[in-house]
């Protein structure tokens, strides 16, 4: 079976083509990983410290090669690419550096002469995880798993099976022990075996609505736990006080970051009535300076998208937000070229009963959706299925602050910023945007054994 295959999305060329295993192959992974498992608990943190240490250092020093899987694999631009390595790299050194202390045991009084809490390793978390992010998304998953004394069995994207095979050679490289970390080039549908296998502990997931609630249903089933990251429709809601050329410099960059297929992207731009023309104005003359161009190149900004039928999907969706009453602004025509090319498309005038309004839009295209004031924007802004990151911007911070902290119904609020994911913060969504957090103390023990310890 030849699902996973690797094809360019600037040129629509096939790169390789990579065999998937058999069942019989991934049991025989899943035993030799428990067994792997069975040694690597025991390894004293410090030594998995040491070797996650190297784990960082093997990612910047393979940086170019690393980069130029991803922008070959995906279309992601050469520059981002690179970044990604390195935010790879420093989610890596910041688990080597506090997962002792993350994982210290509490003490805690009560009538006992002495009772503790431990949070020991589970064994082997599956981790099923998207093209968008073909190393970050990954790392930031075996990072804290690793340290916390799991082991990892990756299934990452069909169409990313080089970045899968490479993030393995990095913890090969970096010196961990055979089978604490496997990429299983699978197909989708022998996932669920997995999940299944009673060696496999727990699963994790960053990916669509759909496969979080398949995988929720079939570990529910088996009574693994999950953390689930999927989708995102963040609004970045705009109020009349804000700086408007800083906050659409923030709106541009955030909406358009790896061509605008992020969960975390800003996706709905609520403006309060008063400033809407002049956002839109400033909008519109920021994005000009955001060209689609060969994401091989040092100055690409945009890159094509990672696939044709997501592109042709994300047209569908802006064609039907248009004849639904959306004003078509730029963009919103598919170039005739080979590849997965869509350009940077604005809309204006949304509302509800739009496609753009409703659904998350996974590529280039902005929706720039009116209120009428501060109380109107909260509610347009919790209008939404999804629940993963949000952005206020206002130049009153107490306001922003108040706002984001007890309004906005998200994971993630920034102020006067856009979101993005740092190793030090939660990471993670509510509503159907998922459940669990990845990264910081937080994200190490959600995959550990809370035990409590009594001891008369």
């Amino acid at each position: 079976m030849h699902n996973n295959i690797s094809i360019n999305p600037a040129t629509g060329e096939t790169i390789r083509e990579y065999p998937s295993l058999s069942m019989e192959e991934i049991e025989e992974i899943i035993d030799q990983s428990h067994d792997a498992w069975l040694q690597w608990r025991k390894v004293p943190i410090l030594e998995r410290a040491r070797l996650m240490k190297n784990a960082g250092a093997v990612l910047r020093k393979n940086k170019e090669r690393y980069a130029l899987i991803m922008t070959q694999e995906m279309g992601k631009p050469i520059a981002q690419a690179r970044a990604e390595v390195e935010k790879s790299a420093w989610v890596c050194d910041f688990y080597a550096e506090n997962a002792e202390s993350f994982l210290a045991p509490k003490l805690i009084e009560t009538d006992a002469t002495k009772s503790f809490v431990t949070y020991n390793p589970i064994g082997i978390v599956l981790a099923i995880m998207p093209w968008n992010f073909p190393f970050w998304q990954v790392l930031r998953f075996a990072a804290p798993g690793l340290m916390a004394g799991n082991v990892g069995l990756l299934k990452h994207a069909s169409n990313v099976p080089g970045s899968a095979i490479a993030i393995e050679e990095v913890f090969e490289e970096a010196g961990f022990p055979d089978y604490v970390f496997k990429t299983l080039v699978m197909e989708t549908s022998d996932v669920k075996h997995v999940i299944a296998h009673p060696k496999v502990r727990a699963a994790t997931l960053t990916g669509s609505e759909r496969a979080g609630k398949a995988v929720a249903s079939q570990a529910g089933e088996a009574l693994k736990k999950t953390v689930l990251e999927l989708g995102g429709s963040d609004p970045y809601i705009v109020l009349e006080d804000a700086d408007l050329y800083e906050t659409v410099t923030a709106c541009v960059f955030s909406r358009m970051l790896n061509s605008g297929q992020s969960c975390i992207a800003a996706k709905r731009f609520i403006v309060v009535q008063s400033v809407v023309e002049e956002f839109t104005r400033i909008f519109l003359e920021v994005a000009k300076g955001y060209k689609l161009g060969d994401p091989m190149e040092e100055g690409t900004n945009v890159g094509p998208m990672a696939r044709v039928d997501l592109r042709d999907e994300l047209h569908k969706q802006v064609l039907r937000s248009v004849t639904s009453g959306a004003k078509l602004l730029a963009g919103g025509t598919v170039p005739d070229r080979p590849g997965a090319w869509y350009p940077f498309t604005i809309l204006g005038d949304v509302g509800p009963g739009m496609a753009v309004y409703h659904e998350e839009t996974f590529g280039p295209v902005a929706a720039i959706i009116p209120a009428i004031d501060e109380a109107d924007a909260i509610r347009i802004a919790n209008d939404s299925e999804f629940g993963l990151g949000a952005a206020v911007f206002t130049r009153d911070v107490e306001r922003g602050e108040r706002i984001a902290a007890e309004e906005i119904e998200a994971g993630s609020c920034f102020v006067n910023s856009f979101v993005k994911s740092d190793p030090r913060l939660p990471f993670g969504g509510i509503k159907i945007s998922g459940y669990g957090r990845e990264l910081s103390e937080e994200g190490i023990k959600e995959f550990v054994n809370i035990k409590t310890i009594y001891v008369k």
